[in-house]
């Protein structure tokens, strides 16, 4: 059969799928997050990557199924930030995926069953606005340095007027330049053993893991 054309907006060869399961988040610091979770839960036959933002998922979409490989995957894991609206978020994620013929669940967070098998995890928790970066806050709910970065933040608000308008990303930065070197990313930390994957706020992510 022969290949069929690729599309347009494909600037580089499509990387072959060599594992059969894979789990494409919004970001490069989701590639390492999930990267440093998969490790954790020791599970080696997922493949992690970016999709380079919710606008660009369609294109991705389309691309997919013309990567070497794509014949062979078993379980497709699709996640995204809530952002303003959870319910929006998940229509069009799944919009995205039933347009291209794939089987999708109901509810975010679960699996459904099809060839290949597709989950949608939307962040924080499939219910309320918010993004992964809040997963993480709940996690950290309880972490010495959360008081100070509540007054940091309480400061800037008296001398400015209003807080920074994404107030979870502002945090999390804050808890960053708490660390040591205080430049790294979100994903770097993961990758450095700084999260703790036994904390209840990531069960939700680690069951999807596990069930992909």
């Amino acid at each position: 059969m022969p290949t069929p054309d690729l599309p347009e907006n494909l600037s580089v060869v499509p990387r072959e799928l060599d594992r059969p399961k894979l789990l494409i988040g919004e970001g490069k610091d989701e590639v390492f997050i999930f990267g440093a979770l998969l490790n954790h839960l020791e599970i080696e036959d997922v493949r992690v990557e970016e999709y380079g933002g919710k606008q660009k998922l369609p294109d991705y979409l389309d691309a997919l199924r013309l990567r070497p490989g794509f014949a062979n995957l078993i379980s497709l894991g699709v996640t995204r930030d809530a952002d303003t609206n959870a319910p929006d978020a998940f229509a069009s994620v799944r919009n995205h995926l039933n347009n291209r013929d794939f089987a999708t669940p109901n509810v975010s967070g679960n699996i459904q069953p099809g060839t290949p098998t597709v989950g949608i995890m939307i962040f924080p928790d499939g219910q309320n606005a918010g993004m992964l970066e809040d997963v993480c806050l709940e996690a950290w709910r309880a972490d010495v340095l959360m008081p100070c970065i509540d007054d940091y933040f309480e400061c800037v608000r008296a001398a400015k007027g209003n807080r920074p308008t994404q107030i979870s990303k502002a945090r999390v930065h804050a808890w960053l330049a708490a660390q040591t070197p205080p430049d790294m990313r979100l994903g770097i930390a993961a990758q450095r053993d700084l999260i703790d994957w036994s904390n209840s706020a990531y069960d939700r992510l680690r069951e999807f893991m596990t069930a992909l």
